[in-house]
């Protein structure tokens, strides 16, 4: 049985590969090892996985249709993770032709490719932004996200509504994950916790958004790949009670499920940066600035119905988190 795991080289995608080769899986891991943040972060997750029998690399951009295609000649893959994506809410503004290249136009090619090579199952990442401007905590799988607040929470709504459309036309098992905050070691630089590390050990101030009255649903890495891969052990399969009159949006008549995974234990920023300075023994100099576009007061993960079909149990405490990911970034960075 071989996998592939798109995005292998960055951060969840690199841990998801990680967790496979465990376990004996023969991983095809694809990146285009782009430039939106710095490479060799990406290049030394992706040698650690070359370093693993059962792993095979492919540099790729899903967006070029027919590198795609000659890749799906190549393999045959039974289940597919795909979690390779244009991410960044503030990005979108400044780069938005990126998202459309990756996150609409890479997504389309992957998904008739793996339609066309009836792939067992294809589990693929969204995220927490696409419900952006509800409110109502926690956030639940059971609402309508009609009201996106980025360019890349819509582009990941158009990935769930896309995946509908194959799941009914062409029976093709599709799982979507929408993920809350997710942090820990071998983490990306433009998140949270990098960046305010990297400049509290620098001595630079750091911007805190909303004038610190942001909350995350901050989830450790090792919790959402495990809800990744019990995901991805488990075909989607149709709703049997699926009414038409009165539409779950999370399921399906055809093959099709979204699930929220998340720590379901939202945290204040400040506690978060409070948190950060109690691990590195620093205190941090902090600005603070207004509520930036396309960013939400708050995310709270609804994950009953993750923990219903997957067992799915997030364990770690964010000081925990914390702590760990400071372990890496010091030792990985001599700091």
């Amino acid at each position: 049985m071989t996998i592939l795991v798109t995005g292998a080289a960055g951060f969840i995608g690199f841990h998801t590969a990680r967790a496979l080769l465990a376990r004996g899986e023969t991983v095809v891991g694809l990146d285009n090892l782009n430039e939106y943040y710095d490479v060799t972060l990406k290049q030394a997750r992706l040698g650690l996985l070359e370093q693993t029998p059962g792993f095979t690399f492919a540099k790729i951009d899903l967006a070029d249709e027919a590198a795609v295609a000659d890749l799906f000649k190549a393999h045959h893959f039974t289940r597919i993770i795909h979690l390779a994506a244009q991410a960044g809410v503030r990005y979108a503004a400044k780069d938005p032709k990126a998202y459309i290249r990756s996150n609409i136009t890479g997504f389309q090619n992957l998904i008739d490719e793996a339609r066309a090579q009836e792939v067992l199952h294809f589990v693929y990442a969204s995220t927490s932004s696409v419900y952006g401007a509800n409110t109502r905590m926690p956030f639940s799988v059971q609402e309508a996200v009609n009201h996106p607040l980025s360019l890349y929470a819509a582009t990941k709504k158009s990935n769930e509504l896309v995946a509908h459309s194959y799941a009914h036309l062409f029976g093709l098992p599709c799982t979507g994950l929408r993920f809350f905050t997710v942090y820990g070691p071998w983490g990306r630089p433009d998140m949270a916790l990098f960046g305010f590390t990297k400049k509290i050990l620098q001595g630079e101030p750091i911007e805190v958004f909303n004038e610190g009255r942001h909350q995350r649903d901050f989830t450790f890495v090792d919790d959402i790949v495990s809800g990744v891969i019990a995901a991805a052990d488990q075909p989607a399969t149709p709703n049997t009670d699926w009414n038409s009159d009165t539409p779950d949006p999370a399921t399906s008549m055809a093959p099709w499920r979204i699930y929220n995974l998340g720590n379901s234990k939202p945290v204040a920023l400040m506690d978060f940066i409070a948190a950060i300075e109690d691990a590195l023994g620093r205190k941090a100099e902090l600005i603070m600035k207004p509520m930036q576009p396309g960013d939400v007061v708050a995310t709270y993960a609804d994950i009953d119905q993750t923990r219903d079909a997957f067992n799915y149990n997030p364990k770690t405490d964010y000081r925990e988190g914390i702590s760990r990911f400071i372990d890496w970034y010091r030792n990985f960075y001599n700091a």
